[in-house]
């Protein structure tokens, strides 16, 4: 039996609204508006807040290096493709996913800053050198995390015999992948602790599966930086991959985020 995180996804909207609180103490609404012209909506529900006294937040630091990634086209709500499984629409690749996920650590008392900035112009092969130069400024302006999320989407083959989802109370929910890297090729002269970044990935990864059986992928070891030597607490996070659909990843972001707040809790 899985068990359900603190949040729960509850619609699809298709207006603007601004944020709702529920006269229920207990529990509030959060509307996400991935972008500011975006026509979708997303609400959560907070069912409750853990909160503890004297105890500063955490912060996290949520970017996207590939961000332009996107998702499996559904006919009722197409986007428009810079390149297959690409998009610059907000509303439609990572940077809703990272948006989604925001809200929902907010709302569990999390200090959370998104960088929405596209770092895949003009050429998606030296996007790691613009992100890394957004988290040096920040660093450079006295800027801290807790942990550091550079938020992507998986890229599988037609043919690759790993399952999309995992169903969750009647719901197809898309599933996540923790990555980390060694930065063993490249020749970086700054190395990541790598193993200080495993930890956390494998408490994000314990956590999900806690909540319901191969919601995510085992952790990726890769010999690759990823940028991961900016901080001792770094991870890169697969959410769904390209042929899922947005809702998908969407109705998974509850649970990610709920095993986010207990990796930063320990």
């Amino acid at each position: 039996m899985s068990l359900q995180p603190i949040y729960m996804l509850v619609a699809l909207l298709c207006s603007v609204v601004f944020p709702v609180f529920a006269e229920n103490e207990n529990a509030f609404q959060v509307e996400i508006n991935p972008s500011e012209t975006a026509a979708q909506t997303f609400k959560v529900e907070i069912l409750s807040v853990p909160t503890e006294d004297n105890v500063s937040p955490k912060r996290v630091l949520i970017y996207h290096t590939h961000t332009y990634e996107a998702y499996e086209q559904v006919d009722d709500d197409k986007y428009q493709l810079t390149e297959k499984w690409r998009t610059k629409d907000e509303s439609h690749n990572v940077v809703a996913v990272g948006a989604a996920l925001a809200a929902c650590l907010r709302a569990s008392g999390v200090e959370v800053v998104h960088d929405r900035t596209a770092f895949e112009p003009p050429n998606l092969d030296d996007a790691y050198s613009r992100s890394l130069s957004m988290l040096e400024q920040r660093q450079r302006n006295g800027e801290n995390y807790d942990l550091y999320i550079d938020l992507h989407r998986d890229a599988l083959a037609a043919n690759a015999a790993i399952s999309k989802t995992v169903n969750i109370g009647g719901v197809d929910v898309a599933r996540f992948m923790v990555l980390v890297g060694q930065g063993t090729t490249g020749g970086y002269s700054e190395l990541p602790d790598w193993e200080a970044n495993l930890i956390v990935a494998n408490k994000i990864t314990d956590c999900l599966n806690q909540q319901q059986q191969n919601l995510a992928r085992n952790v990726k070891i890769k010999s690759g930086r990823f940028n991961q030597h900016i901080s001792n607490s770094c991870v890169l996070i697969e959410c769904g991959m390209n042929t899922n659909t947005l809702e998908e990843v969407l109705a998974g972001i509850p649970y990610l985020s709920e095993a986010i707040v207990k990796a930063l809790s320990e």
